[in-house]
Formats: structure tokens, C-alpha cells, sequence
């Protein structure tokens, strides 16, 4: 039996990797765009890295270009404003597809899992959050009118934290 730790993924650069990379740690896994009303969670997101990258957690950027094309960037064009505009620290893969027939192994496995509501299935929209946990299970999953620093997620990073 496969885990989301066994689907192999890329960085921005392009090189390989995969989630086993945080083995033991808890990964917020968030499909991102840079030309969204959502774009501003950057910051947040940012932020709980900062808070939390010591004691075993990372934020884990998976670009997307599926809502209203708003993700048009080369991985170059990505990661530059990731870097000048929100500082951000964090990796980034490569540009996915979160929904569809040519959606990612990892994006099949993480929307099996239901939200605060039960509701699981398609991605609705950029900066929806996965929260999986440091042995490899998700267990959160929020959308994205949910803050990257909501107490619901805060609360729930801590809850999984290793350290």
C-alpha cells in the first residue's frame, strides 16, 4: 500500500522529491496562485512557517493555475514574487493540477479527505489548505475563506506538531 509519502513530486526547479522529505513532520500543503483576492494569505502563511519550522512543521506551496488562470507565471516568474512581495521561505513545487482528469497523485489522495463540514472531493479554489500530519495522514483540510492563522488552523498545527 502506497502513502502520500511514496508519490513522487517536484520542486519549482524542477527537481525531484517527494513528501517523505518531511517525514516526522507536520506539512500544510496549500494550492497557491499569485494573482488571486486570495494571494494575500502568502503573508500568513509566511508566518506560521516562521512560528512553527523549529518544532517540526512546514508550509508546503503547490502553485495552481486551474481557477481563472490566475497562476500564469513561469516557475521563475513564481518563485520571484513568492520572494520579493511575501518573503516567503517556504518550498514550492512545481505548477500542478488539483482537479480533473490530469489532476496529481497527491492532490487524488489529499481530496479524499473532508472539511470542518464533512464535504471532501475537488479542489473549490486557490489557497485550500491540507494539513498532514508527521507520520504521513491527512488531518485537516481547509478552504479557503479559512486564514492560513485562523484558530482552527493554528490550533490544529499545534495539535501535530513532533517537537
Amino acid at each position: 500500500m502506497s502513502t502520500l509519502y511514496d508519490i513522487p513530486l517536484r520542486t519549482i526547479d524542477g527537481t525531484p522529491t517527494s513528501l517523505a522529505e518531511h517525514r516526522g513532520s507536520a506539512v500544510l500543503v496549500v494550492n497557491v496562485a499569485s494573482k488571486c483576492g486570495s494571494t494575500p494569505q502568502y503573508a500568513g502563511l509566511e508566518r506560521l512557517q516562521q512560528r512553527y519550522a523549529d518544532r517540526g512543521f512546514t508550509v508546503l506551496g503547490v502553485p495552481c493555475n486551474q481557477f481563472a488562470g490566475q497562476e500564469p507565471g513561469t516557475a521563475e516568474e513564481i518563485q520571484t514574487f513568492c520572494s520579493t512581495t511575501y518573503g516567503v521561505t517556504f518550498p514550492l513545487l512545481e505548477k500542478t493540477e488539483v482537479n480533473g482528469e490530469g489532476r496529481h497523485p497527491l492532490y487524488a489522495e489529499l481530496t479524499q479527505a473532508a472539511d470542518a463540514e464533512g464535504t471532501a472531493g475537488d479542489i473549490a479554489w486557490n489557497f485550500e489548505k491540507f494539513l498532514v500530519s508527521a507520520d504521513g495522514k491527512v488531518v485537516g483540510r481547509f478552504r479557503t475563506k479559512t486564514v492560513p492563522e485562523a484558530s482552527e488552523v493554528t490550533g490544529a498545527i499545534e495539535a501535530q506538531l513532533p517537537r
